[in-house]
C-alpha cells in the first residue's frame, strides 16, 4: 500500500509537471514560427492608427484580405477582425498589431503626444504640426497623394473657383465652409488657396470682417449632415467623402484642391502618409520594414486593382461602391523628389500663414528634413 501510495504521488506531480509545461507554451502566443525547430521567441507589438478614408486603402486591403495575399510575401493574419492582427514576412511572425480607428489626423498627432501608438496613417501636414509642437515622430513614408476637393450643396450656381471667389468677395457676411480636423491637409491646402486669393479667413464667428468662417465640424461623417442642415454653405475634405455626397446627390465637387490656381502648384500633393514615433523607429526597425513592405506592395496591388480596391473600401467604411469609384487617387510609398517638392510648398505656406509657433517656425524643408522624415525603411 504505502509503495502503491508513493507511486501515486509520483504519477501526480509528473502530470502536473506536464500541465506546467504546456501551460507556459501556452503563454508564447506572440511568439514567431521557427523553421529550424528552435526555441521560438516572442515578438514585439505594435499600436497602429488609421482613418476612415479611402486615402488609407492599402492598410484598408491589408486587413480585409489578410491571409489572401500570403503568396505576396508579407501579409497580416487576422486575430479579431478590424482590431488585432499578426504581421508575418516570408513565413516569420513579425510583430502582434493593435489597430486603433482616429477620427482624424489632429487626433492622430495626439495619440502620439501622449504615447498611445507607435505607427499612425494621417495627413502630413497633421504630422508636421507635431513635430512642430516638439512631438517625437517622424513620417516614415508617403501612402497617397491628392484627392481633396471643395463641395456646396448640389444645385449651387458655385461651380469653379472663380466663382467661389467672387461669391466670398461679394457676399454681405463670411461665407461659412466647414472642415473635419484643424490640421488637416485639405484645410491646410485650402486655407493656403483662400490666402492666395487675399480672402480673409476667421474662426471667430463674431468677426463679420472676414470673407470665410471656417467651421471644424470634428469629424468626416458630419460632412453631408451639416450640407443638407445647411449648417454650412460648403465644406472641404478628403477622398470619398466629396465622391459620397455626389454618389447620394446631395452635394456638387466645386474644385479639386490639385487645380487649385497657380496650375500645378498643388499637382501630385502629399497627403496621407505613414509616420512613427522615434521610439518605434529605434526599437521596431525590422517591424517597422516589413510593415512598409506590406504598405508597397498593397499600394501597387491598389493601383493595378481600381475597382476591387474601391469594393472593399466601400465595404469597410461604408459607402456605397459608387462613390469608391469615383475617387481619384495614387497610393505610393516612394518619397519621390517631387513629393518632396510638395511637402516643401506645404512648409512654406503654413509658416508664411503662422501656423508654425516650435520647432518648424521659420524653417526651410531643407533646414529640418531630418527632423521631419525617416525614409530608411523604405530605401
Amino acid at each position: 500500500m504505502r509503495k502503491r501510495g508513493l507511486l501515486s504521488v509520483l504519477v501526480v506531480l509528473m502530470l502536473a509537471f506536464a500541465l506546467t509545461v504546456t501551460g507556459c507554451g501556452g503563454q508564447s502566443g506572440g511568439a514567431s514560427s521557427d523553421k529550424t525547430g528552435e526555441q521560438p521567441q516572442e515578438v514585439p507589438t505594435l499600436n497602429v492608427s488609421y482613418i476612415f478614408t479611402n486615402h488609407q486603402t492599402p492598410f484598408v486591403v491589408a486587413m480585409y484580405q489578410g491571409e489572401k495575399f500570403k503568396d505576396k510575401g508579407t501579409y497580416l493574419k487576422e486575430v479579431v477582425p478590424k482590431e488585432k492582427y499578426e504581421l508575418y514576412s516570408d513565413g516569420n511572425l513579425v510583430c502582434k498589431i493593435n489597430v486603433i480607428t482616429s477620427k482624424s489626423g489632429s487626433e492622430t498627432a495626439t495619440l502620439f503626444a501622449q504615447g498611445h501608438i507607435d505607427v499612425g496613417l494621417a495627413s502630413i501636414t497633421a504630422i508636421m504640426t507635431a513635430v512642430d509642437s516638439g512631438t517625437p515622430v517622424k513620417v516614415i513614408s508617403p501612402i497617397q497623394t491628392e484627392g481633396m476637393a471643395l463641395v456646396f450643396p448640389k444645385g449651387s450656381e458655385i461651380k469653379d473657383w472663380d466663382a467661389f471667389v467672387k461669391y466670398a468677395k461679394e457676399s454681405a457676411k463670411p461665407l461659412v465652409i466647414g472642415y473635419h480636423s484643424p490640421t488637416s491637409a485639405p484645410k491646410m491646402v485650402f486655407e493656403a488657396a483662400l490666402f492666395d486669393a487675399g480672402l480673409k479667413t476667421t474662426e471667430d464667428a463674431n468677426d463679420t470682417s472676414a470673407d470665410i468662417l471656417l467651421v471644424d465640424l470634428k469629424e468626416t461623417t458630419n460632412f453631408i449632415p451639416a450640407l443638407t442642415s445647411k449648417q454650412v454653405e460648403g465644406w472641404v475634405g478628403p477622398s470619398p467623402y466629396p465622391e459620397v455626397a455626389l454618389a447620394e446627390g446631395q452635394g456638387q465637387i466645386v474644385i479639386q484642391l490639385q487645380d487649385l490656381p497657380p496650375e500645378g502648384k498643388w499637382h501630385d500633393t502629399p497627403c496621407c502618409v505613414v509616420a512613427a514615433s522615434d521610439k518605434a523607429i529605434a526599437s521596431y526597425p525590422e517591424e517597422l520594414k516589413a510593415f512598409l513592405n506590406l504598405m508597397a506592395q498593397n499600394s501597387e496591388w491598389c493601383n493595378e486593382n481600381v475597382e476591387e480596391a474601391a469594393a472593399i473600401t466601400a465595404e469597410w467604411i461604408g459607402i456605397s461602391k459608387e462613390a469608391a469609384e469615383l475617387a481619384t487617387l495614387k497610393y505610393t510609398t516612394d518619397p519621390s523628389d517631387s513629393w518632396k517638392d510638395g511637402a516643401g510648398v506645404y512648409l512654406k505656406t503654413l509658416d508664411t500663414m503662422s501656423k508654425f509657433s516650435g520647432q518648424l517656425q521659420g524653417k526651410e524643408l531643407q533646414d529640418i528634413e531630418a527632423q521631419l522624415f525617416d525614409f530608411q525603411f523604405v530605401k
